[in-house]
């Protein structure tokens, strides 16, 4: 009985494998044919390969009023990586810079997307007070997947009214997209902002421009700030896109 019971299962297995084309054989094609066909592990995201300077540690620590709401508090863990679709690429460096301030008091408008990340004054651009904004052409129209920005932080700061923003056009009157706004009381006037303020590090801001897993179309990258904790001044060290050329339709 046993012997017969054991030839039954054997022969089920085998009229299963025969089917399925063995289990290697399933294992091995089924990524294959996704991938090929543009599935799920075609658009699998994976980490943006971000470098940061060395870390940098300031001596006092900023003592800034937290209301609960519009602040966010330093966090001791390492930040996680940012995931994106594969093949993320950063499409600012050595692309045009303008800025509001075509005059900065020192430091130059195209440092900003030189790869140049550290705390340095020689790597530090600084534009006028008041709400003043740098913008970068991409060149083309790009899927946009992150911005990250690397204010001034030589000394812990918290720069005031942070807004990100994308759009097809130069003068920011088509399409335009708010990425990030931390302008909580609108006093930059570009609209009331849910985002948090922060304090600057060597990290630099991580600002998400996905939806869906999907990026965000645009050829034109502008952030603006107003002042700062430390003076009214406005300073940016690096301003990076992350993303790829966008499809042609």
């Amino acid at each position: 009985m046993k012997s017969f019971r054991l030839a039954v299962r054997v022969s089920i297995l085998a009229a299963l494998l025969a089917m399925t084309g063995g289990v290697g054989a399933a294992a091995a094609d089924g990524p294959k044919k996704d991938a090929a066909a543009g599935g799920p592990a075609a658009t699998e995201p994976a980490p943006i390969d971000l470098k940061l300077p060395p870390p940098y540690y300031v001596g006092t620590p900023l003592v800034y009023p937290n209301d609960g709401v519009h602040f966010e508090e330093p966090s001791p863990l390492a930040r996680p990586p940012f995931l994106a679709p594969k093949g993320a690429v950063v499409l600012s460096r050595g692309k045009p810079v303008t800025s509001s301030d075509a005059d900065p008091a020192y430091g130059k408008l195209s440092m900003i997307v030189d790869g140049e990340k550290g705390p340095q004054a020689e790597c530090v651009t600084e534009l006028d007070t008041g709400t003043q904004w740098v913008q970068i052409d991409l060149g083309q129209p790009c899927e946009i997947y992150a911005v990250v920005v690397w204010h001034s932080y030589g000394v812990e700061r918290v720069y005031f009214d942070l807004v990100v923003r994308a759009a097809d056009d130069a003068d920011f009157a088509k399409n335009v997209r708010t990425l990030y706004n931390n302008d909580f009381d609108n006093s930059s006037g570009l609209g009331l902002g849910e985002d948090k303020e922060y304090i600057e590090t060597y990290e630099g801001r991580i600002v998400s421009a996905l939806k869906d897993g999907a990026g965000t179309t645009a050829r034109y990258v502008r952030l603006y700030s107003k002042g700062n904790t430390t003076d009214d001044a406005n300073h940016f060290i690096e301003v990076e896109v992350w993303g790829k050329p966008a499809a042609p339709k």
